[in-house]
């Protein structure tokens, strides 16, 4: 069955237009006993009630919208696995060392982007990575590397020793035409070498109810992590529907080629 992990860094998005600084209880921001709306807590306790299988959220260097304070109200509440995206940074490698959520994903990350832009350079970073997946490994995190699907940073994100990868897949997501089609053709390959090489494989970025089918050829999935799409859906439906509908149609896929 192909699983669902709901990012719902959104949510935070909106909260911190109102509230600067949700991570502090004193913050003079946000009056004494008041939780600071939308609330990010009960965002992932919809998803979770909805179905979903994870809870993913993005612990920035320059914390836009996810709040040290989130992941670990977050990790003490929710049932399902606790998904945190992060870079190969000193200070928020020791944050997850202390916090250990389920499972860390490293990803790029620069300051001027409004999102991840594309995979890690894995070749690149090898030595830092290899060090930072033993210190999450010894924490006993589970750790992925969010990749482009290219041939010689699969092979180099199972040499450094990542239990998953996670496919970018806003490149397929922005192509059209035989772009499209060829973009789905690295993500078979680049799926299909994980596997042999003992990774599991996600992937995300991009996906949305329309174009998520167009992946079900991709073998060897074994979680999509969506968030802009199902937050976008959710001003309408509510967070809960929004979801539902995202697991019907992700429950077409059959594992692929």
């Amino acid at each position: 069955m192909l699983k669902l992990g709901v990012n719902i860094d959104h949510i935070a998005t909106l909260r911190q237009v109102r509230y600067k600084t949700a991570s502090a209880a004193d913050a003079r921001t946000v009056p004494v006993g008041m939780t600071p709306e939308p609330d990010l807590a009960r965002a992932a306790l919809e998803a979770e009630a909805a179905g979903a299988h994870g809870i993913t959220v993005h612990l920035r260097e320059d914390r836009r919208h996810i709040q040290d304070r989130d992941v670990r109200q977050l990790r003490q509440m929710i049932r399902t696995r606790l998904n945190l995206e992060m870079a190969d940074v000193p200070e928020i490698v020791a944050i997850a060392e202390k916090i250990r959520p389920d499972e860390v994903c490293l990803v790029p990350e620069k300051r001027q982007e409004l999102t991840t832009e594309g995979g890690l350079n894995v070749i690149a970073g090898a030595k830092s990575l290899k060090q930072t997946i033993a210190r999450l490994k010894r924490a006993g995190i589970v750790v992925s590397l969010f990749v482009d699907p290219d041939i010689e940073q699969i092979r180099t994100a199972a040499d450094v020793g990542a239990d998953y990868v996670e496919l970018h897949t806003g490149s397929y997501a922005n192509a059209h035409g035989p772009g499209k089609a060829a973009e789905v053709t690295k993500l078979i390959a680049a799926a299909t070498l994980a596997h042999e090489r003992g990774l599991r494989v996600n992937a995300g970025h991009g996906l949305k109810y329309e174009n998520t089918p167009g992946i079900f050829v991709v073998p060897h999935l074994d979680t999509l992590n969506i968030g802009h799409a199902i937050i976008s859906r959710a001003v309408f439906v509510g967070l809960r529907q929004a979801v539902m509908e995202m697991l019907k149609v992700m429950s077409g896929y059959r594992g692929g080629t």
